[in-house]
């Protein structure tokens, strides 16, 4: 799945203006995102091609995405951790250079405690301490790290863009 940049999702200037019926079109594609088009534009009212279009619209605009989630423990994947990171300086070489980490699942930049949090997945505890020690701690810029190991997911969902 390639990545898209925050800013094309989050607090752009320019944010497309979603109507009910799209977020309708949203809501059906987040319980099932391999729907048939027809049967989201029953539960729409509108006709096969219309959601087709509305539906090609949102992706072009980058409103959604359409994806496979897996879950990570049954792909190898067992350790999860959240990172909090301080920067000396610019924060932007540093959050570029996460994203570029394949292990890296979101960078968000943030007011409080850290500058950055980022979501960390891997394959074990080795697999993480390397990417923290020797891939993170060592970009130039980071002041500090502390990680949150995850014990055990309890919730993750996707549905939040229809609520």
């Amino acid at each position: 799945m390639a990545s898209r940049s925050a800013d094309s999702r989050y607090g752009a200037a320019s944010s497309p203006t979603i109507d009910a019926v799209s977020l309708a079109i949203i809501e059906q594609l987040q319980e099932d995102g391999r729907r048939p088009y027809a049967a989201i534009g029953k539960a729409v009212g509108l006709s096969e091609a219309a959601v087709r279009q509305r539906v090609q619209k949102l992706l072009d605009q980058g409103v959604m995405q359409i994806v496979a989630v897996t879950d990570p423990l049954t792909v190898g994947l067992r350790r999860q951790a959240m990172v909090g990171i301080n920067v000396e300086g610019d924060l932007d070489p540093v959050a570029e250079a996460l994203t570029a980490m394949p292990e890296v699942e979101y960078v968000v930049l943030t007011a409080g405690s850290f500058d950055m949090l980022v979501e960390i997945v891997c394959e074990d505890d080795d697999h993480l301490l390397d990417v923290i020690n020797k891939r993170i701690r060592t970009l130039p810029g980071v002041r500090s790290t502390e990680s949150f190991v995850y014990l055990k997911l309890k919730k993750q969902t996707y549905m939040w863009g229809s609520r």
